[in-house]
């Protein structure tokens, strides 16, 4: 029992070096304790940023499964049926594209290319007027419920410095118009397509803003407002969007698939996850409330159709 002996008070002898440093390291802790209770929210963000006053720094988000549950397209193609847009033939292949999407948090190309061409049918002769008009409808009855608070905290949190933030999506720009300037936002980039005299011709302008077009999008925008991209910051859940993410100075991770993940992890990057509450992974985004990503999931799946003629 000899051995154990230093693990008995009475046993126990200390230098005067050791009783120094015994007494500084409490000192430390005692001071760190009271600084952290007058600024406990120093933990949950990284120091000055955004950083007030910067115009020069802009923030760009992804919008399906970033700010918002689920495909933006899919939310503005169940309103387009309720109004009769179009038969319900092949509703059930798209609510099942969509509550996989939900649940997976992830983008099947096959799936959203068809979404696009179904919209571009859909549309083809309607008034880019009417479809605007639509649009803010759509987002009062199937989008303002979706958006996660917490990423609406990232963007606003950038606001509140005043810098300017804006969407940067696949769907079409006039739906991302729409929840931009919904939720107070700059503006948005989006997949534009074909008008003559304000009535949509069926076709894309170039191709889908997904991938490396957002990057090259972003890129565009922040030459033409004098950016300095080193210190803007993209959010973004999608492992397409490493481009964009790779373009800023401060890029996150929110709700991110795998692969996004493992890169983020790869690189240091910070992330979020607001589909389980799990805290990220590192200090820098504030802390905010999230909802489950399956949350209504069955009343959500009904999704855009094909036309059939």
């Amino acid at each position: 029992m000899a051995a154990l002996g230093w693990l008995t008070p009475r046993r126990r002898s200390a230098t005067a070096r050791s009783v120094l440093a015994g007494e500084a390291s409490a000192e430390a802790a005692r001071k760190s304790s009271q600084e952290a209770q007058e600024t406990p929210q120093v933990a949950d963000r990284e120091p000055e940023f955004p950083v007030m006053g910067d115009d020069k720094a802009a923030a760009f988000f992804d919008l399906d499964n970033t700010v918002m549950q689920g495909a933006a397209l899919f939310h503005f193609g169940r309103g387009l049926y309720k109004r009769k847009f179009f038969e319900t033939r092949d509703l059930a292949k798209f609510a099942w594209q969509q509550a996989w999407f939900r649940l997976a948090g992830v983008e099947d190309p096959e799936h959203m290319q068809d979404a696009r061409d179904s919209a571009l049918s859909i549309v083809k002769g309607h008034r880019v007027a009417e479809l605007e008009s639509i649009g803010e409808e759509i987002y009062d009855e199937y989008m303002a419920d979706r958006i996660w608070p917490g990423t609406r905290a990232l963007a606003q949190a950038h606001l509140d410095a005043g810098q300017k933030v804006w969407l940067v999506t696949a769907a079409p720009v006039e739906i991302a118009q729409v929840i931009a300037r919904r939720l107070g936002l700059t503006g948005a980039l989006g997949t534009v397509a074909e008008s003559v005299d304000g009535v949509y011709t069926g076709k894309l302008v170039g191709e889908p803003l997904h991938g490396p077009a957002k990057a090259e999008a972003v890129r565009a925008l922040a030459a033409a407002e004098g950016l300095d991209l080193s210190r803007c910051a993209a959010y973004s859940d999608s492992h397409n969007d490493i481009p964009m993410l790779s373009l800023v100075g401060h890029p996150y991770a929110i709700n991110p698939d795998a692969k996004l993940r493992r890169h983020a992890r790869e690189k240091d990057w910070r992330l979020r996850d607001y589909r389980t509450g799990r805290k990220a992974a590192k200090v820098g985004i504030p802390a905010a409330a999230g909802v489950g990503a399956v949350a209504g999931g069955t009343a959500a799946a009904i999704a855009l159709s094909r036309r059939r003629r």
